[in-house]
């Protein structure tokens, strides 16, 4: 299992916090839009690699999101926050509040 990922010059790992921009298409126009959340798992390698993100919603819901690395639609990942993990996977935040895993990434 991969703990890091390269994109752009930039060092992603399992548990930061990052803002991922992509792009589609909407009735012709290219639009972009943002997805912050916490890096759950990093997997694959080559052309196959991916990374799952998740973000919890207004009203408390958990979405999680997985992007390809390769992908042409993403155009920038920017970390928010760095997080001092040291597992391979952070799944194990599913079933943790809020205060639980800011307790347990980072500090």
């Amino acid at each position: 299992m991969a703990n890091s990922l390269k994109f752009n010059e930039t060092i992603i790992n399992v548990g930061d916090t990052i803002r991922v921009s992509y792009a589609f298409n909407e009735k012709g126009k290219e639009k972009t839009q943002d997805f912050e959340g916490i890096v759950l798992r990093i997997r694959g390698m080559g052309v196959g690699k991916s990374f799952t993100v998740r973000r919890m919603t207004r009203s408390k819901i958990g979405v999680e999101r997985i992007f390809p690395v390769l992908s042409p639609f993403i155009k920038a990942i920017t970390i928010m926050r760095k997080s001092k993990t040291r597992k391979a996977g952070a799944r194990f935040i599913r079933n943790k509040s809020d205060k639980e895993i800011r307790e347990r990434l980072y500090t």
